[in-house]
């Protein structure tokens, strides 16, 4: 069997980071006007669809894939069923750029009940109840993938943007999660001495909840701005107890801290686009951009290396892709906010500096996701 398919990290990883690197400049091109009318690009839809369900549902897969397999010492899919799920996801990604729509809603589905099941069947069979809310997180975002197709078909009578944005609070639920749970014990390892406080962590947890909520039941915007603003309090204080500043010279932990800083910043600025101060797509773009772009590079760079036994240690590739991926964040959120005028610019200049940080990392982690590991060990 190919090392490739040894463990789902590996094909997820190569596969979300070769489509960032050419689906955010294709659409900034098309955004720009240098490309034709093509079906996925004609609307912004699909390029925050395939964001959303293309590239972060992927890496979410692959994570969780081979954190499964750690939680309960049970296998997750590998070789053939691991590359007929891939086959799935690339199929929906393929699709899109036709009119067959209704085949890529058919392979997308088919590709998150796939996913739930691979990580249900283990965390079922070891009773580890703790982590069976992933699996319904997959299934609920397969749910909106779908109500997305069907809206968009005109089926569902409902917004086609409101799967979009409930997608988007889930996958902010699953960051806030998955941060609490590694950010902390990852900056302990490093001797930083991060603080936590279980009732801050319940809390700033609750108040995404409440934003999906409210995002469901489309509630009104002064009520989306108060609940916005006291999630960007919560997390805010969150992370300052796990002392971000100390990890300053450490790439591998200050990725991560950056990253959740973004999930700050989106809140506070989605409380004032919900007033009306703000551009929304500036808040949006503060959690796509900075938070999941970061987050999620951050993560693969270090699960990567951690389970082909290299070095939990950033090199010149890894630290030049998240320095790139904090400016592309930057420049699309507050170039617009300062300088409106050059709204295009700040678009095409993000997409290209997104763009590059997922080539270096396409091009450095291809060796290591598709070869066995070194130290001679199964995954």
């Amino acid at each position: 069997m190919s090392a490739l398919w040894a463990l789902g990290f590996r094909p997820f990883y190569l596969l979300a980071g070769i489509f960032a690197a050419l689906s955010v400049p294709l659409w900034a091109a098309r955004f720009a006007g240098w490309l034709g009318e093509w079906v996925y690009f004609s609307e912004s839809v699909w390029h925050a669809h395939e964001m959303i369900f293309g590239y972060a549902f992927a890496v979410m897969v692959g994570f969780l894939f081979t954190a499964v397999r750690n939680w309960t010492g049970r296998p997750t899919p590998t070789g053939g069923t691991l590359a007929a799920i891939a086959l799935a996801w690339v199929a929906a990604r393929v699709l899109v750029f036709t009119p067959w729509t209704e085949l890529a809603a058919f392979a997308d589905a088919a590709f998150a009940l796939a996913a739930a099941a691979g990580i249900a069947v283990p965390l079922i069979a070891s009773g580890n109840r703790r982590n069976l809310f992933f699996v319904v997180l997959l299934v609920a975002l397969g749910a909106l993938n779908l109500c997305f197709y069907l809206a968009k078909d005109d089926v569902l009578d409902v917004p086609v943007g409101l799967g979009l944005e409930i997608a988007l609070d889930l996958i902010l639920f699953v960051m806030a999660v998955i941060g609490g749970r590694v950010i902390p014990m990852f900056t302990a390892s490093a001797g930083a001495d991060p603080r936590r406080a279980p009732w801050l962590d319940r809390a700033a947890l609750a108040a995404v909840l409440l934003l999906v909520v409210a995002d469901a039941i489309e509630a009104p915007e002064a009520v989306m701005a108060l609940l916005a603003a006291a999630a960007a309090l919560l997390h805010g204080a969150r992370l300052a107890l796990w002392r971000p500043w100390r990890t300053l010279g450490r790439p591998l932990l200050w990725i991560l801290h950056a990253s959740y800083a973004w999930i700050v910043i989106h809140l506070a600025l989605r409380a004032f686009g919900e007033v009306g101060l703000i551009m929304p797509s500036l808040a949006t773009h503060a959690l796509t951009v900075g938070a999941i772009g970061g987050m999620t590079l951050g993560m693969m760079t270090r699960t990567a290396r951690g389970h082909t036994g290299r070095p939990l240690e950033a090199a010149g590739g890894e630290t030049a892709a998240y320095v790139l991926i904090q400016l592309a964040a930057l420049v699309r959120v507050f170039g617009p906010m300062f300088l409106p005028a050059l709204y295009l610019d700040a678009i095409i200049v993000s997409g290209a500096l997104w763009s590059l940080a997922f080539l270096v990392f396409t091009v450095v982690y291809w060796p290591v996701l598709t070869r066995p590991r070194v130290d001679g060990r199964p995954g």
